[in-house]
């Protein structure tokens, strides 16, 4: 449970080498083409228009943005502030969620699937849970914080 970085990295002082990818390992040598915009994928369009968009931006600029997608920004607020929520309770909270385990549904991991073998880890900590259909999985999902389920 120590690895998780949510609950070590609010109090360390030095930045573990195991975290520190080698310079020739970093991200940042493949040129992405400069725009003025990201481009916008229109849920609204039609379905072949939409494909159209998709294909155009991924080839373009291997990114991009999704609108009128009918997610409230209320919702997507609302869905981020649970995670923070999540990730900024106490070690014995998340502990029951902890695992290194392929196989478990729902889990709390950091860095990659593989921790205990990866040579640099990712700064980053991980909630997976399966959720379609939403019925069958939500009894996996954490208890606290109360509004996650």
């Amino acid at each position: 449970m120590a690895n998780l970085v949510s609950t070590w990295s609010k109090t360390t002082q030095i930045l573990p080498e195991n975290y520190i990818f080698p310079v020739d390992q970093r991200p940042g040598s493949v040129e992405i083409p400069s725009c003025q915009n990201i481009p916008l994928i229109d849920l609204s369009a039609s379905q072949c228009q939409t494909v159209q968009q998709i294909m155009y931006a991924c080839q373009e600029f291997g990114f991009f943005q999704v609108i009128n997608h009918g997610v409230s920004e209320y919702l997507i607020d609302e869905a981020m502030e649970v995670v923070k929520e999540f990730f900024n309770m106490a070690e014995e909270d998340k502990e029951k969620y902890y695992s290194i385990d392929p196989i478990k549904k729902c889990k709390v991991y950091t860095s990659g699937y593989d921790y205990v073998n990866e040579e640099i880890h990712f700064w980053r900590d991980n909630l997976r849970h399966p959720c379609h259909p939403l019925d069958e999985w939500v009894h996996l999902w954490p208890e606290r914080p109360t509004n996650y389920r």
